[in-house]
């Protein structure tokens, strides 16, 4: 089965800025749509990003955008999220998810997860 794993987290000071990081394990994922979710301690996982399988489509939540930018290497199978500006409400749990069926906002539509990366912003 396809495999995610998310690197980059820590800890960061607000204003500050983090890139995360989701390698696939296999090539095939470049057909797949890519999201971004994040979940906080006690909350519901929240959608953030999500990029197209070929790049050319994104979405953003409203409370990210300007702020956070995604994007895919698909030789690399490889998705980033550049995150800049960050928030103590950006703290979270951030987890990387693919869709074969397209782009989507909703969890549920998304087949494979990673284990997830600890984003701490602090004031």
């Amino acid at each position: 089965q396809v495999q995610l794993v998310e690197s980059g987290g820590g800890l960061v000071q607000a204003g500050g800025s983090l890139r995360l990081s989701c390698a696939a394990s296999a090539r095939t994922v470049s057909n797949h749509a890519m999201g971004w979710f994040r979940q906080a301690p006690g909350k519901e996982r929240e959608f953030v990003a999500a990029v197209s399988w070929g790049g050319g489509i994104t979405k953003y939540a409203d409370s990210v955008n300007g702020r956070f930018t995604i994007s895919r290497d698909n030789v690399k199978n490889t998705v980033y999220l550049q995150m800049n500006s960050l928030k103590p409400e950006d703290t979270a749990v951030y987890y990387c998810a693919a869709s074969r069926l397209g782009l989507a906002v909703t969890p549920t539509s998304y087949d494979y997860w990673g284990q997830g990366t600890q984003v701490t912003v602090s004031s």
